[in-house]
């Protein structure tokens, strides 16, 4: 499904799916302190309203549209590796050159906007995959779940051990030795609920905000090494779906809906058995951070591949609304709207700006991420209209290839 301009719709109203997704799933980080995207427990949880909206964002958006992003960043890498070697360019050159400055731009968006940055991780992990680039399809998949498994396995001897840890430690029956020990875990920094200093912080100055970011200088390190497991075989696959024209809706309808109920009736179930589960125990945080880091992980990739299915369905359908064309157009700024959505969210939220961090429940967040889409929705197309690239996008080609493109149509 290509476009007049040799552009994939596709790739395109995925991507602007994903972007806006993105945005349901980060707000919770823009909002409220740290741990309440793992828990509500820890924040924002107090009334039904919040709960629910909890609830609905673990079934449905929580890890999928990040996974989403990855695929379409996986299969967006490819397209540009094939057409580089097409025009006779160094496809190696023109690929670490882009990702060294999405790099670049990754860890000035942890530093001075926003820590929940995923460019300097996807930059990382990007420059790894590129080493692929010329396996099968059938072979990045088996690598991919290959790698995917291992990561599950190191994820679950960790938490699984805290579960076991935690079960033995509250039975009645327990020793005062074993359960004072668990007393000091659970209020250890890495455990405990410190909202007090999160929220003064986010409440407080942008330079107070940044020489934080600046202390903890090691965190986007810190996330490729924990995300690597899971953000590299997303990738390969997104490659893969590529390589086979999956991502490109080449294949028959038929097909897009056995993948759609090979994952999504099985993975919507295994997350909504978790998700219940997490309510059962009232929230307990080291249930929600063994189900973030390891049993979700499953469902959480079966839901990402039949999303993707999903929406190639819908595209292939409505290739020719409006509102479609809309979300392409959001897609294709999907760099301008990500770092854009950051730089509004801070400035509402934070306390340099409007100082809503904290004071606004998670149902009504809606609103915000409402406002937000209808944003991206609006000024996307009407701009890519005038311009051949977002303003991010042009920026990002510009340094990448040495040389200021040309940006007005």
């Amino acid at each position: 499904m290509r476009t007049s301009e040799q552009r994939y719709i596709s790739l395109d109203a995925m991507r602007g799916f994903a972007v806006m997704g993105i945005l349901a799933m980060n707000i919770i980080s823009f909002a409220m302190p740290e741990w309440a995207y793992i828990t509500p427990a820890a924040y924002g949880g107090d009334s039904l309203a919040d709960q629910i909206a909890w609830f609905f964002a673990f079934i449905f958006i929580d890890g999928k549209m990040r996974g989403l992003f990855s695929l379409l960043f996986g299969a967006s890498m490819m397209l540009v590796i094939d057409r580089a070697v097409a025009k006779g360019e160094s496809a190696a050159q023109v690929h670490y050159r882009r990702m060294a400055w999405l790099a670049v731009f990754g860890l000035t968006h942890y530093f001075f906007i926003w820590f929940g940055d995923i460019l300097f991780l996807y930059a990382i992990i990007g420059m790894i995959a590129f080493r692929f680039r010329n396996w099968s399809p059938e072979r990045l998949v088996k690598i991919a779940c290959i790698i995917f498994a291992v990561g599950l396995a190191l994820w679950g001897i960790q938490f699984g051990a805290l579960q076991i840890f935690q079960y033995f430690a509250t039975r009645p029956d327990a020793s005062a030795d074993m359960a004072r020990q668990f007393r000091e875990l659970m209020d250890s920094a890495d455990l405990a609920f410190n909202i007090a200093p999160d929220l003064a912080l986010h409440r407080g100055s942008y330079a107070a905000i940044t020489m934080d970011r600046l202390d903890e200088w090691s965190t986007p390190l810190i996330l490729v090494v924990q995300s690597i497991g899971e953000t590299l075989p997303l990738m390969m696959i997104g490659m893969a779906m590529q390589k086979s024209g999956f991502m490109t809706g080449n294949w028959d309808a038929i097909d897009y809906r056995r993948w759609v109920m090979r994952t999504l009736p099985v993975g919507l179930l295994l997350t909504l058995v978790l998700g219940v589960w997490i309510v059962a125990v009232d929230f307990d945080r080291i249930t929600a951070l063994a189900v973030f880091f390891f049993w979700g992980a499953i469902p959480r990739i079966m839901l990402t591949v039949g999303y993707a299915a999903v929406l190639i369905l819908i595209i292939r359908r409505y290739q020719n609304h409006p509102m479609l064309a809309r979300v392409a157009a959001t897609g294709r700024a999907a760099f301008s709207n990500y770092l854009g959505t950051s730089i509004v969210m801070t400035t509402i939220f934070y306390g340099y700006g409007f100082g809503l961090f904290g004071h606004v429940g998670r149902a009504g967040l809606w609103v915000f991420v409402l406002g937000a889409w209808a944003v991206m929705l609006l000024w996307s197309k009407p701009w890519l209209m005038k311009f051949h690239y977002g303003p991010l996008e042009w920026l990002w080609r510009s340094l990448a290839r040495g040389k200021v493109q040309i940006m007005r149509r």
